[in-house]
């Protein structure tokens, strides 16, 4: 382990600000945000600076997102680093499409595309690229509803509550849910398709189709080195479209949408809560609060320790959105 590797940053945060959308348009917003240029910053409105790791203001593509951002990741995950990415923000602020959470095999070569198909791509290129050993690659997908976690891979339409089970040499283990082994990009973007078309998606004033559930599609990559194939690395991929941020008033959620609201926020919560106690050098053997929600139970394994994770926080340019905007450029 080189000075370099171990001063690695385990969390960083990337903003990106989506161009405002032809509802806002209509309703007269006007951008309350100035990017600084050559600067990872933003200014809210006349005062407020933000500073991250990464700052994608509204022109940036979804591929100088992942060069810049998602790419060094999985370099890591080669050599046997686990690594997640999530998307936090508000609902409609771009998550979903920033990770791909919509994607079809019909968008092969749009521009347009997300970091997961973006990263099966590359984890394939790779591939054909390590003559030197054996590659073995698994799926995953699960949505955590209010709580409950449910396979997306899961063929059956009435999907059980799966638990979470730890295992003192495995880490977490879900215990039912359907880990695919994949041999071709194409079979890997099978599964995102089957698994994006089961997401829980309900309307709410700000999004017609807004994902009501926190969705993880997970790659576990196993790469056997050595003359007999035996040295094993296994490191695994989470990629996160985690459900949106926002407050009731704003959604004008009841019934069913202010529960699932509820459940959402309180997994968001825990997991800021997590992030915080990590990236805290203070606290460097603070308590960290995994058991408090299922999503961040979940990651467990993949936050903190020798893992890396990218969060991509998601926001509207619109005034209108401007205090939802503060809060997620606040809890990043």
């Amino acid at each position: 382990m080189t000075n370099e590797d171990a001063k690695v940053i385990p969390v960083r945060v990337a903003l990106r600000c989506r161009p405002l959308v032809p509802k806002e348009i209509n309703e007269g917003c006007q951008c309350c945000l100035t990017f600084v240029p050559g600067e990872p910053q933003v200014i809210v409105g006349t005062e407020k600076a933000f500073t991250y790791d990464y700052v994608f203001d509204p022109t940036a593509e979804q591929e100088e997102v992942f060069n810049t951002a998602v790419s060094s990741l999985l370099n890591g995950l080669f050599k046997g680093y686990h690594a997640t990415v999530l998307a936090y923000g508000q609902t409609g602020s771009g998550k979903t499409f920033s990770m791909g959470g919509t994607y079809t095999s019909a968008q092969e070569n749009d521009p347009s595309v997300g970091v997961i198909p973006r990263v099966i791509q590359r984890i394939f290129k790779e591939r054909e690229s390590r003559t030197d050993c054996e590659f073995s690659l698994a799926v995953s997908y699960l949505e955590i509803y209010n709580e409950d976690i449910l396979d997306l891979l899961c063929a059956s339409k009435d999907k059980p509550s799966l638990s979470i089970r730890e295992d003192p040499k495995e880490g977490i283990k879900i215990v039912g849910l359907t880990e695919k082994q994949v041999f071709s990009a194409y079979e890997m973007v099978g599964c995102l398709e089957l698994g994006n078309s089961a997401r829980t998606v309900g309307s709410t004033a700000m999004n017609a189709a807004s994902s009501r559930s926190h969705a993880i599609f997970t790659i576990t990559l196993e790469q056997r080195r050595g003359t007999d194939k035996v040295d094993s690395v296994v490191s695994k991929l989470h990629l996160v479209d985690l459900a949106g941020s926002e407050r009731q008033k704003k959604t004008k959620a009841e019934g069913d949408r202010l529960k699932e609201g509820i459940s959402i926020n309180r997994g968001l919560l825990s997991l800021g809560n997590v992030i915080s106690a990590l990236g805290d050098e203070s606290k460097k053997n603070a308590f960290v609060p995994y058991r408090d929600s299922k999503l961040t139970r979940l990651l467990q394994d993949s936050l903190g320790g020798n893992s890396h994770t990218l969060m991509i926080a998601c926001i509207s340019p619109a005034d209108s959105n401007m205090e939802e905007t503060i809060n997620t450029l606040r809890y990043c």
